[in-house]
């Protein structure tokens, strides 16, 4: 063998001695460089001092927490899966970025009346009332899933009371043609009878959180006690009303999300003028338990924009 064609073998050789390495005796260096799972488990974070109370309204009882302090006020609006307890991972890391944290449960869940059908009432409406009973004159305001609906009618009620709107999530009661038509192409029949917890968290979340989906599900048996259904919005949720928003707005959502899925988010952010829209990745409709530290960061870097 030549000197040319011995030096082409040992080289050959060393370049499979390294690959070797690499695959099985570098084995250390390879789980390294793994990227980290998203989803790894957050633990629910200790809950930062707040004031629970009930809030005696006009017509009605709400049940409230209120972190209190003299920070610009945040007020988190619940889903139709939830109520004011849900917001474990928000509360202490809002609070200790420096704001005063409001959550209430609406007519229907834990701690407030239920919803009488003779005079229903309006959401938007309790939200308003409660916001004057707390003395609150302006604030940003969060609405996760269908509690994005009562935002939206806060805001073209009150748009002077507001620094910020996030619709997370949100289902938001639009009524023109060419979103309703796609809300039901994307639900099938007996969607709404299907199991909370497969509707509400991505797959992944279910898979790689068994202890975290038990904790949701354990919230949301518990949210609902009595009656909740028959509140309207005051206003007409449609493109033209959006269009005349003059509200700073957040729109996100998660791209695993069975209801409200990237399109249909994309859809409501591009009638209203100048919104910011995030889509989440491995994500569901419960984007503000799944992807808490995601969700944290996106909300309070856009309360920090409009602050002042």
């Amino acid at each position: 063998m030549n000197e040319n064609a011995m030096s082409r073998r040992t080289t050959l050789k060393t370049a499979l001695l390294v690959v070797a390495a690499a695959v099985t005796g570098n084995a250390k260096k390879a789980v390294a460089a793994t990227p980290a799972n998203p989803l790894t488990p957050i633990p629910i974070p200790a809950q930062a001092p707040a004031k629970e109370a009930i809030a005696a309204l006009p017509g009605t009882r709400l049940g409230y927490w209120d972190t209190g302090g003299t920070g610009t006020p945040v007020v988190l609006v619940h889903p139709a899966t939830g109520s004011s307890r849900i917001w474990v991972y928000q509360q202490p890391v809002f609070a200790k970025a420096g704001y005063r944290v409001i959550a209430f449960s609406r007519r229907g869940y834990a701690n407030s009346d239920p919803v009488p059908k003779a005079n229903p009432g309006s959401a938007s409406a309790d939200l308003h009332d409660l916001m004057e009973f707390l003395k609150v004159p302006k604030f940003h305001l969060a609405g996760s899933a269908a509690g994005g609906q009562i935002a939206i009618d806060y805001a073209l009620s009150h748009p002077d009371r507001l620094r910020s709107l996030t619709l997370a999530c949100a289902v938001g009661g639009v009524t023109d043609k060419d979103y309703t038509e796609m809300s039901a192409r994307i639900r099938p029949k007996g969607y709404d009878d299907m199991p909370a917890e497969f509707r509400e968290l991505s797959p992944s979340y279910r898979a790689s959180n068994p202890e975290g989906t038990a904790r949701w599900m354990e919230l949301e048996h518990s949210a609902v006690t009595g009656n909740r259904f028959g509140q309207q919005s005051v206003n007409k949720i449609n493109w033209a009303s959006l269009g005349n928003l003059k509200v700073p707005t957040l729109v996100v959502a998660g791209d695993a999300d069975l209801g409200v899925p990237p399109p249909m988010a994309r859809m409501v952010a591009a009638h209203i003028p100048g919104t910011e829209l995030q889509i989440v990745p491995e994500a569901g409709h419960s984007l503000y338990w799944e992807r808490p530290d995601v969700f944290n960061r996106i909300l309070l870097d856009f309360f920090a924009k409009h602050s002042t």
